[in-house]
């Protein structure tokens, strides 16, 4: 499953590589409300959420489902300028059904080709599905937008002086600096070296660049295309690809990017295996020769072989040679990716 850009004719400059502080505000929020997604910043979520005042905590959850499990689209600018109030400023330009479809594909799960054909009753029952709040919110942006966009407004606001003000100076200037370095690298080698450096998750396919997503979709950059880096947003691969918009990616910034989809496919394969999960287990506790893993395991030396080669091309094994002999021994890092409870298996 991808979302494909179509970037047929598209000229350099139509690419723009620039921080946004209402994404970043996005970003920051998402991590409130769904910690779980980010463990490294689940002490920073916590120590936000103990300074604010209740009041304030209350108004996040009210609207919380706009930056959840998706996030709008107007959160994510095609325009990214200098100020959250500059910015803020923009989403108060655009038109309310075009406000109206952004908020309610998340709250109510409505795909944005349908949103048009939806009766509004449609809407309503599909916010219901939801829960109250979003029911609440998606009848009112229906019968009358304008309080309901005044309010949202005004909540991303607040967040200035509740965390946002504090964190986006923490984080503004080296954003700044990685869009810069991928600007350069775009202009020095090209989009798909830019790509590459930005996340494993993006590739150039001749015209078109192809981001691993959860759903099937399509849409073109011949308005323009917009990549806005982001330091609360990892590991998420944020994108606005609704028709009419210019696309925009948020990517996250890091030294250390996460795997590809087929690499994390590849060591889940060879995990499942039970002859490769006793092996794992012995590799996990320190290094082993082949002849050492057949002895253990009761198992042929060449059906050893075939299993460590397994392994070895999935990543999860490292060698060390000492003469004629050849060690294994588990990589617990890469390993460890894959999730706490595997490594607590491993080395029971």
């Amino acid at each position: 499953m991808s979302l494909t850009i179509d970037i047929t004719g598209l000229p350099p400059e139509r690419c723009l590589f620039a921080p946004s502080p209402l994404a970043e505000l996005g970003a920051m929020l998402h991590v409130l409300v769904a910690p779980a997604h980010h463990p490294a910043l689940q002490p920073w979520a916590a120590g936000v959420l103990a300074g604010c005042k209740p009041s304030f905590t209350d108004r996040l959850l009210e609207a919380e489902f706009l930056w959840h499990s998706s996030r709008a689209d107007f959160l994510v600018p095609a325009h990214p300028r200098a100020t959250l109030a500059e910015e803020l400023d923009d989403v108060d330009a655009i038109s309310d059904e075009t406000y109206a479809a952004a908020a309610l594909v998340t709250t109510c799960g409505s795909s944005r080709l349908s949103f048009r054909r939806t009766a509004p009753d449609r809407l309503k029952d599909l916010a219901r599905a939801r829960g109250p709040v979003q029911a609440a919110f998606a009848e009112q942006l229906l019968a009358d937008p304008g309080p309901v966009r005044v309010r949202v407004r005004r909540l991303l606001e607040d967040c200035v002086d509740e965390f946002f003000g504090e964190a986006w100076r923490r984080t503004a200037f080296a954003l700044a600096a990685d869009a810069r370095r991928m600007a350069d690298l775009h202009e020095r080698q090209g989009l798909g070296a830019a790509l590459a450096a930005m996340s494993p998750a993006m590739t150039l396919s001749g015209t078109r660049i192809v981001l691993d997503k959860v759903q099937d979709n399509w849409t073109s950059a011949e308005d323009g295309l917009t990549f806005i880096p982001t330091a609360f947003g990892r590991p998420h691969l944020v994108t606005v690809h609704a028709p009419g918009y210019r696309p925009v990616v948020q990517y996250p910034t890091a030294a250390e990017q996460p795997v590809p989809l087929d690499v994390v496919q590849r060591r889940i394969d060879a995990l499942a295996h039970p002859v490769r999960l006793r092996l794992c287990r012995t590799l996990a506790r320190g290094p082993s020769t082949t002849s050492e893993l057949a002895e253990a395991w009761q198992l042929s030396a060449p059906e050893v072989s075939r299993h460590l080669a397994v392994l070895k091309k999935a990543g999860l094994t490292v060698t060390t040679r000492r003469g004629r002999y050849v060690s294994y021994q588990l990589d617990l890092s890469a390993t460890a990716a894959l999730g706490a409870d595997l490594i607590a298996v491993l080395l029971r």
